[in-house]
């Protein structure tokens, strides 16, 4: 089993001296990817319910907003060699869709095709305001950006013209390492976020879902697949148990379900205790199972 970790620069672990020490320890203890979220705005209060946590509130200190995703896999990749860095999640419909294909691109380059790109459509609905961008038909928003995203990785010269997004000839680069471009993995449990998947993924995030909730969504991601000529075969899966306690026990059930690789969440942003936890997970769970 493929065992990743998320966390979060942010506050004081978001200096040079912590990151680099964190993406050691990482890549040493033997995990095999590196995830980061995005926000670019937190607030001290807002309406969007979160759509993992009972309360509906996100668990991140408002006054420590996470390093943007790209930047800190950027200074990553400088202090790695192995391990993959990805994004968990950028927020696609709320960027500008050059910029993220250039960021990206530079990001694949520099770790030499590490790059996984996590993506979702967001959930906080003031965020999307202070940004200036239309909250509602997001979803449709993603598809037309990912169109942009494609013809600037894979074209010499680039255009695209859509309901959301009109791009002139143009040329842009370093192209990516990884052809066509880096993976695509969305995030989301919904049917629109399964669908998003079928059509353009190379991966499925799933979070907050414990083995015996896999297969459903399974099944409606292999239908959704089979419309679009494709089958499970074509996808990776990755599922976080979030907040649920997570042993070798655990990770043998989510393999029989079919999972690829399963991240788990370590969001501390005070660093003593991140590195007890990376250690914890090394020794009771990613050592022991990589001895299997």
């Amino acid at each position: 089993m493929k065992i990743g970790l998320q966390g979060v620069f942010a506050g004081q672990s978001a200096t040079a001296a912590h990151m680099m020490k964190t993406a050691r320890l990482v890549e040493d203890a033997g995990f095999h990817s590196f995830w980061v979220p995005e926000h670019v705005l937190l607030f001290e209060s807002y309406a969007s319910p979160y759509p993992y946590a009972d309360n509906g509130k996100v668990p991140l200190d408002p006054h420590h907003v996470p390093l943007e995703p790209f930047t800190a896999l950027a200074f990553l990749a400088g202090h790695t060699s192995r391990i993959r860095l990805a994004t968990g999640i950028t927020i696609l419909p709320q960027r500008n869709p050059v910029y993220f294909a250039k960021q990206a691109a530079d990001v694949d380059v520099i770790s030499d095709g590490r790059l996984d790109l996590g993506i979702g459509v967001g959930w906080l609905a003031e965020e999307f305001a202070a940004l200036n961008v239309p909250f509602e038909r997001r979803g449709a928003r993603t598809a037309d950006y990912i169109k942009v995203l494609q013809t600037l990785w894979c074209d010499e010269t680039s255009r695209y013209s859509g309901e959301f997004y009109n791009l002139p000839p143009c040329v842009q680069g370093p192209k990516p390492v990884q052809k066509p471009y880096p993976p695509l993995w969305f995030g989301g449990e919904s049917k629109a976020a399964l669908t998003r998947v079928a059509r353009f993924g190379q991966g499925w995030y799933g979070v907050k879902l414990l083995p015996e909730d896999v297969p459903a969504h399974l099944k409606q991601l292999s239908e959704l697949l089979n419309v679009e000529g494709r089958t499970l075969q074509d996808i990776q899966i990755a599922v976080s148990p979030y907040g649920a306690p997570c042993d070798l026990d655990m990770l043998k059930r989510y393999r029989d379900a079919g999972v690829d690789q399963v991240i788990l969440f370590a969001l501390t942003a005070d660093p003593e205790p991140l590195y007890r936890e990376i250690h914890r997970m090394a020794e009771q769970i990613v050592i022991p199972d990589a001895a299997v």
